[in-house]
């Protein structure tokens, strides 16, 4: 009985350990980085990135999730031309230079089976930071169309730009605090 009560462990124990971790391919269609930056003090002007890549890797049986997102500096709009064109330009994102932003980071702090929390390093203008987010709302759903799961999040955090060697304007009021609002979608892969 005892044999036979461990085998039944082992097989089960062996079964969970071996359970794949499943890969969420980020939907470019559904995913925009947005933030919110000073403007000397008067108003906040809110922007978005337009092109952005990843994944989400959760392996449910090891309670590990990770995700990785590249996000294309180019791709940067504020809804002005103008300031679209200076902000990819050497002064600031300097994107002929650094192309892409990168997050890696770990989903953390679980209730009922979601995430709460990611942290992890945003690579920006050459610099690697921790940049932490708080996730308010994460869900996973069977896509309707593709018969896959999808998942969503909404996260928030800040960031201090000027330790991103993104230092302009202080002496004309720019604060270097950054509002992060970042709306994710993706697909487990086939």
């Amino acid at each position: 009985m005892k044999k036979a009560l461990l085998i039944a462990i082992a097989f089960v124990a062996g079964g969970a350990a071996s359970a794949a971790p499943v890969r969420y391919d980020i939907d470019p269609e559904h995913t925009f980085p947005s933030f919110e930056a000073d403007h000397m003090g008067l108003s906040i002007w809110r922007g978005k990135f337009n092109t952005t890549s990843g994944k989400v890797v959760m392996d449910k049986a090891a309670g590990t999730r990770a995700v990785e997102v590249a996000i294309e500096a180019a791709s940067i709009d504020f809804g002005h031309d103008k300031l679209n064109e200076y902000m990819v330009g050497p002064e600031q994102l300097d994107a002929k230079k650094f192309p892409a932003m990168r997050y890696q980071g770990k989903l953390e702090r679980f209730v009922d089976g979601a995430p709460t929390a990611v942290s992890g390093e945003l690579t920006m203008h050459g610099v690697t930071r921790p940049v932490a987010l708080k996730i308010n709302l994460f869900k996973c759903i069977p896509h309707p169309l593709f018969k896959r799961e999808l998942c969503g999040a909404d996260a928030f955090g800040t960031l201090d730009r000027s330790k991103f060697g993104l230092d302009y304007g202080p002496q004309w009021g720019f604060k270097p605090e950054v509002t992060l609002r970042i709306q994710i979608e993706a697909l487990a892969e086939k």
